[in-house]
């Protein structure tokens, strides 16, 4: 069973910076990975994603030249660097893995493991 841990949350002022990572115990060397967000209130969201090899990334609009998704998988860790914070990215953040391929559907959907999540909060 592959088990992800995020870490590297916590709270930072408007327009600052945080990088978190998802450790994992498995396999995802080869598994897409992304990252989610979900606001107090609202659905799930999806952040990021990249694929096996780190060649391809893709991101929601919403967070587009300002975070940056990137893996290690000789240490089987994803990043998320978060740059330009703002408050409406205050939320839990997820990290996921998914064992079909990048072309093989949608880099936002599909998903079969879940971290536990790790809060983020950007003060105005």
């Amino acid at each position: 069973q592959v088990q992800l841990v995020e870490s590297g949350g916590g709270l930072v002022q408007a327009g600052g910076s945080l990088r978190l990572s998802c450790a994992s115990n498995g396999r995802t060397f080869s598994y897409v990975m992304g990252w989610f967000r979900q606001a107090p209130g609202t659905e799930r969201e999806f952040v990021a994603a990249i694929s096996v090899s780190g060649s391809f990334t893709y991101y929601a609009d919403s967070v587009k030249g300002r975070f940056a998704i990137s893996r290690d998988n000789a240490k089987k860790t994803v990043y998320l660097q978060m740059n330009s914070l703002k408050p409406e990215d205050t939320a839990v953040y997820y990290c996921a893995a998914r064992r079909s391929g990048w072309s093989d559907g949608p880099p936002a959907r599909g998903y079969d493991y879940w971290g536990q999540g790790t809060q983020v909060t950007v003060s105005s």
